[in-house]
């Protein structure tokens, strides 16, 4: 049987439904030719799922990408992007990032989100190095030139070293939480320049949802 994935198809699923679809499904599909991974953002509500169906679909989709289908995450829009991130639980945030490769996978997408959000107005002569320590997983952000360039791993002396878990991480990239307010609380640490740091943000768009 011919599977029928077209916007107004997917828009009929559940959300488990359409997980199960995308599990199923092989990359080279037909059906998989023209849809777009936003109108299935926009069919699944984190707040919906169980706590692993939500790293069910992200890795359903990442498999799929991999396979040859248009479904990146990189394809999906920032405001698609931050909505699903800023419904989804803390537990079903630990779920993602309690998988290696999904976790690698999608802070990868976020820091590389971060380069074309840089906002080159705001950097003026600002020349500095920022890492991010995100459990094992190490960013560095270099501004310099008024541009962003992101690098996985160090490779040059940081003006400020940021501390803090992927679920905090994720709010903060897509503009669901402050990083005062994860300062204050003790969620986000800090070695180095701090008001560097508490500003660093305002140098991008942050998405909202």
């Amino acid at each position: 049987m011919t599977l029928d994935l077209t916007t107004e198809a997917i828009a009929k699923l559940s959300p488990a439904e359409l997980i199960g679809t995308l599990e199923r499904i092989s990359p080279d599909d037909p059906a998989l030719k023209g849809v777009d991974i936003d109108v299935i953002a926009r069919g699944v509500d984190p707040k919906k799922l169980g706590k692993d169906d939500f790293a069910a679909l992200l890795r359903a989709l990442g498999a799929l990408a991999d396979g040859g289908a248009d479904l990146d995450l990189s394809k999906m829009d920032p405001s698609n992007f931050a909505r699903i991130i800023s419904r989804a639980s803390k537990d079903q945030i630990e779920a993602v990032v309690s998988d290696p490769a999904l976790r690698t996978r999608v802070l990868d997408e976020v820091f590389r989100r971060m380069e074309a959000h840089f906002r080159s107005d705001r950097a003026g002569a600002t020349k500095a190095v920022v890492h991010f320590h995100v459990l094992e997983d190490v960013y560095e952000a270099i501004i310099e030139n008024a541009e962003c360039t992101i690098n996985k791993g160090v490779t040059r002396e940081a003006r400020a070293v940021v501390t803090l878990t992927p679920a905090d991480f994720l709010k903060l990239a897509t503009g669901n939480a402050s990083a005062p307010v994860l300062f204050m609380t003790g969620k986000l640490k800090v070695k180095g320049d701090l008001g560097f740091a508490a500003g660093f943000m305002s140098l991008f768009n942050i998405p909202k949802a």
